[in-house]
């Protein structure tokens, strides 16, 4: 199962990185390692073809429209939950904590350490256990952004759900169930921001 579970994180680290040549040319290693197991490939299938079959130009331009200009896809966990307060420098200097107490260099090369395919990354290459309590740790982030894409209509989504699935407990049904599971309060009102956006909350227990 932990075999399954790290190819399923590297395959989804990657997926979910800008799209180069590099990435063009993990494709058929890609599909090799998922097809070892029964249904992992199903989730993959619609980007995996994408990065195959579409000008990289456009995938390009894609990602960048989808994940980099907005932040309805962001990919940094902590946005979810802190977003850009003061507090989330101490969140970030916890992942780096954690990436130095695995023993291994991590280069972060300029990313924020919370980005979720570095996440992913390290959990599959470096140390599965670490990496998959802080997956776990910021599973309502996972989810959410799970829910992004699916409004969007983004095939993505598979990919984040299939990392979620491989998380202790089921997937909420829906936003406000996310942040039950968080276990947020009441909404808050703030001039804005949607009452019900998680950045307004902290994580339990933060």
């Amino acid at each position: 199962m932990s075999r399954k579970v790290q190819v399923t994180f590297l395959a989804a680290a990657w997926c979910l990185s800008y799209p180069d040549e590099e990435l063009r040319g993990r494709v058929p290693l890609m599909r090799a390692a998922l097809a070892e197991f029964p249904h992992a490939a199903a989730p993959f299938a619609a980007v995996l073809s994408e990065l195959e079959a579409t000008e990289l130009t456009v995938l390009q331009a894609r990602y960048v429209q989808e994940f980099d200009l907005g932040k309805r896809h962001a990919l940094h966990l902590s946005y979810w939950t802190d977003g850009d307060t003061r507090r989330r420098g101490e969140v970030l200097g916890a992942f780096k904590q954690v990436y130095r107490d695995s023993g291994m260099l991590v280069d972060t090369g300029g990313e924020l350490p919370d980005f979720l395919p570095m996440v992913l990354e390290f959990a599959a290459t470096v140390d599965l256990q670490a990496g998959r309590d802080l997956l776990q740790r910021y599973r309502p982030s996972l989810e959410l952004i799970k829910f992004g894409l699916r409004r969007d209509a983004l095939p993505h989504e598979s990919i984040v759900q299939a990392v979620c699935d491989a998380l202790p407990g089921a997937s909420p049904a829906d936003e406000q169930a996310v942040m039950r599971m968080a276990g947020y309060g009441p909404p808050v009102e703030s001039v804005g921001l949607d009452p019900y956006d998680p950045r307004l909350l902290p994580l339990k227990g933060a």
